[in-house]
């Protein structure tokens, strides 16, 4: 019952992001999703807090957990950074319960597949739920980068319970990424609950391949 619901949520908003939106189903496109089983990298960006003038400091490769991005089965859950180092490099004036994050953290949560140059990409996932706080931002993505990483292209969405889409004609010989960025302060372990979290699914694949069939139909008869 629970994936036949799913289902027609997942149908609905694809319909309806073909409708609105004018995003055309292509045989030629490459579709991906949520799939946990899929090879996720994980990568921060760390930067100075507002009042200290936001500035970028340095980025490097995490492993997913230490980004806070983690699958429980099909649901993938993401929530704001934590650091168990207690140092006022990371917290004011130190870390402990009640202290605040003195940086933002950009945690990636991604697949890179090079193989995808040169398509177009299609990304599908269904948010479950997402009840992070203001001062967080979690969005979906698919970046183009150049071949020596030095600029990128993207197409981004929010993270909004329901189904998301989004699409992104990519060149020949590029680096290309789709997954979750989660920007925000970092906050100590005990005190990250009320900041919340989002939770997507991967879509169940024959919902995916009825909701693309569906999508072309749709897309040839407007034409």
């Amino acid at each position: 019952m629970i994936q036949r619901r799913l289902g027609k949520m997942v149908l609905a908003g694809l319909a309806v992001g073909v409708l609105l939106g004018g995003a055309t189903a292509s045989l030629a496109s490459v579709n991906v999703t949520v799939n946990p089983a899929a090879p996720w990298i994980g990568y921060m960006n760390v930067f100075d807090t507002p009042e200290n003038g936001g500035a970028y400091l340095w980025g490097s490769g995490w492993g997913t957990a230490d980004l806070c991005a983690v699958f429980t089965g099909p649901i993938l859950k993401l929530s704001p950074n934590t650091i168990g180092d207690p140092s006022p490099y990371w917290y004011i004036p130190s870390g402990g319960p009640g202290a605040l994050g003195n940086k933002i953290m950009d945690a990636n949560m991604y697949v890179q597949n090079d193989a995808l140059a040169g398509e177009t990409v299609n990304f599908y996932g269904l948010v479950l739920s997402n009840n992070l706080v203001a001062e967080y931002t979690s969005v979906a993505f698919i970046k183009d980068f150049a071949p020596d990483y030095s600029s990128f292209v993207q197409t981004t969405i929010p993270l909004v319970p329901g189904p998301f889409s989004i699409s992104l004609a990519t060149g020949a010989g590029r680096h290309i990424q789709y997954g979750f960025e989660t920007i925000g302060r970092n906050v100590w372990i005990t005190d990250v609950g009320p900041k919340g979290a989002a939770q997507v699914m991967v879509p169940e694949p024959t919902t995916l391949v009825l909701g693309l069939g569906l999508l072309s139909a749709l897309v040839l008869r407007r034409r």
